[in-house]
């Protein structure tokens, strides 16, 4: 039976989807290494300069990490000037996070780095099938969406 295809089963696609998701991650890990940072950081500097002004807590939820997670590297990144914390303009007990130009300069690279990296992965795929996996991709999250949303 050399020309039959096997039959697919969902343990056999999360199987194929963990795997790819490694190498997803691996790769661009690699890359963003050569630009001197790590996957988390980067992660949070750019949804900073996506969001401004935005609160710790919304941006743990936005990136997928703990509000102390977030916590964590907001403090790292503050001390090295890449964000800077300004009061609620309404609430002086708010906080929210702002991308200082370095953050924004570094967010711009590395939003790059990260377009150029998905191209390289993804090149093997036709522009048809990039669609029906994001349209697969959108139905395996749609509920996590929503419930981020809500």
């Amino acid at each position: 039976m050399s020309g039959a295809r096997e039959r697919v089963t969902a343990a056999r696609v999360a199987d194929e989807f963990s795997r790819a998701a490694k190498i997803l991650v691996r790769h661009f890990n690699e890359r963003l290494g050569e630009h001197g940072v790590s996957t988390p950081r980067s992660r949070v500097v750019v949804e900073v300069a996506r969001s401004q002004p935005v609160r710790v807590t919304e941006l743990a939820l936005a990136v997928g990490i703990t509000q102390g997670t977030a916590s964590s590297l907001v403090d790292a990144l503050v001390r090295d000037g890449m964000l800077e914390r300004h009061a609620g303009e309404d609430d002086r007990r708010s906080v929210f996070l702002r991308v200082t130009p370095q953050g924004a300069a570094l967010a711009r690279d590395w939003t790059a780095g990260y377009e150029l990296a998905a191209e390289e992965l993804f090149s093997p795929l036709t522009a048809e099938q990039l669609s029906a996996l994001v349209d697969i991709l959108k139905v395996l999250t749609a509920d996590e969406t929503s419930a981020a949303g809500d």
